[in-house]
């Protein structure tokens, strides 16, 4: 008898699995959402220590006064730096989006999608270098992301 293999990315995600009815009720799966952070990362925060050691330019994190509210902004060079999670801004979203519990987060995540682009449109049309880093890059290799941020200001 022949194994059906599952089929699974780097990261071991099964993207063939069927949906599963969410464990949690509603009032602990809104609890437990509510805990997930929208900046300062540890991630985030490792990157930008990084970041700070690496480059000479002064920097500032979520500029509220920019569309899109960027992670990192040099303003002398007109250069925003999103750092974009996985999940949330649907890296190989088409792979995987069947085996979200509901529409609902399936909504969700392509109106992040959508937003990415129209801000990330808008801020190039505005004349801002428009950088955009995944956490599973940063994760991997923190010096390729560097090295874009880099490279960016010295051709910008």
């Amino acid at each position: 008898m022949v194994k059906k293999r599952k089929i699974r990315n780097y990261l071991g995600r099964n993207f063939q699995r069927k949906n599963l009815k969410d464990k949690l009720s509603e009032e602990k799966r809104s609890a437990l959402m509510s805990k997930i952070r929208s900046k300062e990362t540890k991630l985030e925060i490792e990157f930008i220590k990084l970041l700070k050691k690496e480059t000479k330019y002064r920097f500032l994190t979520h500029q509220r006064s920019i569309k899109g509210n960027p992670d990192i902004v040099f303003k002398s060079k007109k250069i925003c730096v999103f750092i974009d999670s996985d999940f949330w801004h649907g890296w190989q979203f088409p792979r995987w989006k069947n085996t979200l519990k509901n529409d609902f987060w399936r909504d969700k995540i392509n109106n992040n999608r959508t937003r990415d682009r129209k801000t990330t449109a808008y801020l190039r049309r505005n004349g801002w270098k428009v950088i955009r880093i995944w956490e599973h890059g940063i994760k991997k290799n923190k010096a390729i992301g560097l090295k874009k941020i880099t490279d960016s200001m010295k051709n910008g």
